[in-house]
């Protein structure tokens, strides 16, 4: 092919410096394109002065001789990508059988170093098609024992194949010595901790790394408490997983680090989350007389992760009582923190159940306020009421409706949430509490807001507000709270159950606070009756069949058929009202729209009224009603 090259280029088709470059090309038979990835040469046409090749995408590629010398880059035939494209099931079977040599595949490929993102590139889809995680977890446990391989402590470094090879010890060894700072440290020391099982002569490495962590001890001790704390731990466990006997005399322990603190919140938020509870857990076992007194001092200033930790401490302690009198506290002098409150959404656990209510949502709102003008707070509280389709709906549902109003009046007010936020916060409200509605759009009038009831009906209907809250809402918070014991709520039949029972009780108290709210208790004396009014009786004539019809129109919770009594808000009394005699009106009565003519109006007749003038003490219960409904005028 040399000899074709060089024809070419003396008569002008191709460039002398291309030469090498195009027989290297030919010579390896696969190339990379920048754009168009891994190609295979498979003709060379010296006619013409082109390779033909087949990329991904683009096979058979038509490509000028000096374009494809200046733009290719060769690949080996050793190279991982020609050996996909050579034998891609050998590869396979080799991903499948030897980790090792297919990862010094892969780094050979690429100089001896690659990264695990530039690994898992080269092997997935097409050689590990399933579960790289899995995969690559076995492939670096291999590598860690094998002399060869050098792993990186960030996922950003790359993984290097080094030809002499270094034994296990040595390696974790090397890396211990050679970290800068107490920190790095502590991370080679959790590699040798993992890997302790597999070194030959543990308690020679143990030894050593036990050395220079307690002198990173005592110099960390007043200065780092946070991670001088750590190191003994790491101290404690190589010691432990060596077989070593007890600490020494001289050595710094959990109790010595724990001495020189002073500021418990700001040592434990220096600690990592993952090991908050080792460490609260420490400070109770070395501080026994203030443990508890020191965690709910830090409770309101701690994150949201470390709240958690405090809280459970304090239970598993028997501390609830106490710490359920400092969360009242805080939360009715509006002083709870937005992490700590973020905390207490998040968790929402029945030992909590009695403090979850519309005063925590007013300490949401008062929390939020407070962080918009320190520029460190997080928006996580905002965003988790916002996602949490439930929260606020729970935090109010058992609140008195004018709670509720009050609440939704803060809400609008509020600057914590943009117009758009508010509006499906307010939504939600609407959905489970419908009187607000008007409150929210303002369409409610003098007139619509008032009920004229007869005392009766609003005795009947303060009896049925009052067993439902004295007596219906307690058996059923008990009934949720015996379900939940159960376990498993998402296959608790008996919890669903009980939970659907607590929002339609919880619906009809709210539409009985409204109702009572607006209710006018009259005895109907002395109507007009030179139109129809409420308190009036009405003698129709059917136009059509020619028969009388006859109706006593009362309050708007009356309804008895023997008497011919209807509420003034049913359709045939509104249909009536303000018609005079000689009038006609039209309106549907048993199915059937006709006509009517009233014939007479007058007060109703007495022996209708005593039940409308005097309160009853045991009238029959009254079954819950939609909003806005009744039994009987409805349904005329």
């Amino acid at each position: 092919m040399r000899e074709e090259f060089e024809k070419l280029a003396a008569a002008g088709k191709i460039s002398h410096k291309h030469l090498a470059p195009l027989l290297t090309l030919v010579e390896c038979g696969f190339c990379q394109h920048r754009s168009w990835g891994f190609g295979q040469i498979k003709q060379v046409d010296t006619v013409f002065g082109r390779f033909h090749i087949d990329f991904q995408g683009k096979p058979d590629h038509s490509m000028d001789l000096t374009f494809a010398a200046e733009s290719l880059r060769p690949i080996p035939r050793e190279h991982i990508l020609a050996r996909k494209a050579l034998d891609l099931e050998g590869i396979r079977q080799m991903a499948a059988l030897h980790h090792l040599d297919l990862i010094r595949l892969v780094l050979q490929s690429y100089g001896g170093q690659a990264t695990a993102e530039q690994i898992q590139k080269n092997l997935v889809p097409d050689v590990i098609s399933s579960d790289w995680k899995k995969w690559w977890d076995a492939a670096k446990h291999e590598m860690k024992k094998d002399g060869h391989f050098q792993l990186p402590a960030k996922k950003s470094e790359p993984v290097v194949f080094q030809t002499t090879e270094v034994s296990l010890k040595d390696r974790l060894m090397g890396d211990f010595n050679a970290a800068k700072g107490l920190k790095a440290r502590l991370v080679a020391a959790s590699e040798l901790l993992k890997n302790l099982a597999d070194v030959p002569d543990k308690a020679a490495a143990v030894g050593n790394a036990m050395t220079l962590l307690n002198t990173e001890i005592q110099s960390h001790q007043r200065t780092m408490p946070a991670l001088a704390l750590e190191a003994v731990w790491m101290r404690d466990d190589l010691r432990a997983a060596g077989g070593l006997p007890p600490a020494t005399e001289g050595e710094l322990d959990e109790a010595a680090v724990w001495a020189q603190v002073d500021n418990l919140g700001k040592m434990l938020e220096a600690v990592p989350a993952a090991k908050y509870r080792r460490a609260l857990q420490s400070f109770k076992v070395h501080r026994p007389a203030i443990w508890h007194e020191a965690l709910l001092a830090i409770l309101n200033f701690a994150s949201t992760k470390l709240c958690g930790e405090c809280v459970h401490l304090l239970v598993e302690g028997g501390k609830l009582d106490a710490l359920k009198s400092t969360l009242v506290r805080m939360i009715s002098q509006h002083t709870a923190g937005s992490e700590l409150l973020l905390w207490l959404a998040r968790d929402r656990s029945d030992s909590f159940a009695d403090i979850l209510g519309p005063e925590v949502f007013r300490a949401m709102l008062t929390a939020m306020e407070r962080d918009q003008f320190n520029e460190k707070k997080s928006n996580h509280l905002r965003d988790y009421i916002l996602d949490d389709q439930e929260l606020l709906v729970q935090l109010i549902e058992s609140a008195d409706i004018e709670v509720i109003r009050d609440l939704t009046r803060a809400l609008q007010l509020s600057p914590s949430f943009d117009d758009m936020d508010k509006r499906s916060l307010l939504a939600r409200i609407v959905k489970n509490f419908p009187v607000i509605q008007s409150m929210i759009t303002g369409e409610h009038t003098r007139q619509d807001n008032s009920l004229m009831v007869s005392w009766p009906s609003l005795e009947r209907r303060k009896l049925e507000y009052d067993e439902l809250v004295q007596k219906k809402v307690p058996a059923n918070s008990r009934d949720i709270a015996i379900a939940r014991s159960y376990g498993d709520l998402s296959e608790n039949h008996e919890y669903k159950a009980a939970k659907e029972a607590h929002r339609l009780l919880m619906l009809r108290k709210s539409e009985l606070e409204d109702e009572l709210a607006r209710a006018r208790g009259t005895d109907f004396a002395n109507p007009r009756t030179d139109v129809v009014t409420i308190g009036t009786h009405v003698v129709l004539t059917d136009l059509g069949r020619n028969r009388s019809e006859q109706f006593n129109i009362l309050g708007a919770w009356d309804f008895d058929e023997t008497q011919h009594i209807i509420s003034y808000l049913s359709p045939i009394a509104q249909a009536l009202l303000s018609k005079s005699v000689g009038e006609e009106v039209q309106f549907e009565l048993n199915g059937e729209t006709n006509r009517y003519r009233i014939e007479a109006i007058t007060a109703c007749d007495p022996a209708v009224l005593p039940l409308a003038r005097h309160p009853v003490s045991a009238p029959a219960p009254a079954a819950p009603l939609a909003a806005g409904t009744d039994s009987g005028p409805a349904a005329l």
